[in-house]
């Protein structure tokens, strides 16, 4: 049994739409069945409301007198890019303003020309025949420009791995603040209302597919960057107009230590045509899995801790390693549910109609990494093997003869099995100095929080820890940790001097 476009959009133009969220499509079919949900159900509506930094606007300004074209330009001190046409500009989501840096960027630009705010173009110009002024500055509104036009290159993500931290301090990420030794968990996402958990085929969701976006009536350009179905991981390239969105969907936020994003509200109504739409449409939030990742490594491929649902997640607690993780949402439930609620009215006072796809999306493309020509150093390119070890239980006088040498300021410190258990330098010497009597071996004043790096870790993240921890040098250790080489601050000068040679 199958039902007609034609038919659904009849019946929301004469009112008599049967209308329901994805929230509540599963106890429809629970009720009814697969083939009494077709019958009854026309349309599914789905909604999300996070984090989308893949967002931005395109803008016409106008020509001004004289004319000028826009080489540099910048809007309330954030910088857009105008190479696309003298008075044409795009302003990206994230980025930063060049004054305030992360605590204002592009996203909140385009909040404030939503929700009415003047905003100031500066822009400067080499200057041509056609095109002689040099330099403008003026307050534009958001009914000022010829165009504004939302076009997000990556929204809408079909699911979104959640995150955790195992390392020993906080890591400030795009996932939120992750504390250390697992202390918590984030993830985004709304389960079974996010629109493409609805339909992970893509034989309802396409280019053409109408939806809300930001709280205007919009459309799906297509796939979106990044764009991964085969593994789960499906975006959407999406499209509506600034001047009909609300800023109640459209949120500017900041994330500590990470930087500016947008919150975007997004929806799409699905057309009920068949039994599959209907299965899709069905899904719960147990039936959901992601990857719980770990992003205290600093890799592209980072270990998965566990597998978990939206269930598990939204349930506010996570088990790791035998203990109860709090999770936590960086993305809104209740928005999520407020943006299907109303797009349900939007259909059933025939505000919009539903369509199918007019070009479809591919639902077994998988992205694939950056191909990289040239090799970015490793730890073990630069690391210096002459290491100088001690004992935890050798005397102190021992360390200090070492250090004395002048050969090296850090030591590892080893156990009987010759594994990294501290380090020690001339301050924690010193110490045993100033308190005479009250230490007498290696482990009674070595630091035992040791900042490690392993071989294959790239130079520029270790470099990274140096910079954070302040400190001048790294014991590199291998899977057992034991310690195989150092690598110091004078190494990475002498690779980054090479490199501007």
């Amino acid at each position: 049994m199958e039902k007609s476009i034609g038919l659904i959009n009849e019946r929301i133009r004469d009112g008599n739409a049967r209308v329901v969220t994805a929230e509540e499509m599963p106890a429809v079919v629970a009720d009814l069945g697969v083939e009494g949900a077709l019958t009854e159900v026309d349309v599914v509506t789905t909604g999300t409301f996070g984090a989308m930094c893949s967002s931005g606007a395109f803008l016409n300004f106008g020509h001004a007198d004289p004319p000028i074209r826009m080489e540099r330009i910048w809007l309330n001190d954030v910088e857009a890019y105008g190479g696309i046409a003298a008075v044409d500009a795009y302003i990206g989501a994230t980025q930063p303003s060049d004054t305030r840096e992360a605590d204002y960027g592009g996203a909140h630009v385009i909040e404030d020309f939503i929700a009415g705010k003047a905003v100031e173009l500066r822009a400067t110009s080499h200057g041509t025949d056609c095109y002689p002024r040099q330099s403008i500055t003026t307050e534009l509104m958001l009914e000022d420009l010829n165009q504004a036009i939302m076009v997000n290159p990556r929204n809408a993500y079909q699911r979104y791995n959640a995150a955790t931290n195992s390392t020993d301090r906080t890591l400030y990420t795009y996932m939120g603040t992750l504390l250390p030794h697992h202390g918590n968990v984030s993830y985004s996402g709304a389960g079974l209302l996010n629109p493409l958990s609805n339909d992970p085929d893509f034989s309802v969701i396409g280019s053409g597919t109408p939806l809300f976006l930001g709280g205007a009536p919009g459309v799906v350009i297509g796939e979106g960057t990044q764009h991964s179905p085969g593994g789960g991981f499906g975006t959407l390239m999406v499209t509506a107009e600034l001047s009909r969105m609300s800023p109640e969907y459209v949120r500017a936020a900041t994330m500590y230590g990470y930087g500016v994003t947008l919150y975007m509200g997004v929806g799409i109504p699905i057309p009920v045509i068949n039994e599959q739409v209907v299965r899709n449409c069905a899904v719960t939030d147990d039936q959901i899995s992601v990857d719980l990742v770990d992003y205290g490594i600093p890799s592209r491929n980072r270990p998965t801790v566990r597998k978990v649902t939206y269930a598990d997640l939204k349930s506010g607690s996570v088990e790791i390693d035998g203990e109860e993780v709090r999770a936590s949402s960086l993305s809104s439930l209740r928005r999520a549910r407020q943006v299907a609620a109303e797009l349900a009215e939007w259909v059933t006072s025939g505000k919009i109609e539903v369509a199918l796809p007019t070009r479809p999306i591919n639902s077994t493309k998988k992205a694939h990494p950056m191909h990289e020509t040239i090799r970015a150093p490793r730890v073990g390119d630069i690391m210096d093997r002459r290491v100088i070890r001690i004992a935890e239980t050798e005397e102190i006088r021992a360390a200090a003869k070492k250090l004395l040498k002048g050969e090296t300021n850090h030591i590892p410190v080893i156990n009987d099995e010759d594994r990294l258990v501290g380090i020690i330098t001339t301050y924690d010497i010193s110490k045993a100095v100033v308190w005479p009597g009250k230490a007498s071996v290696v482990r009674d004043v070595m630091t035992r929080d040791v900042i490690t790096t392993t071989p294959d870790e790239p130079v520029d993240i270790a470099a990274r820890k140096l910079e954070q921890h302040n400190i001048s040098a790294l014991p590199v250790v291998d899977d057992q940790r034991r310690v195989i080489a150092m690598l110091t601050a004078i190494d990475l000068g002498k690779l980054f001097r090479g490199k501007h040679r």
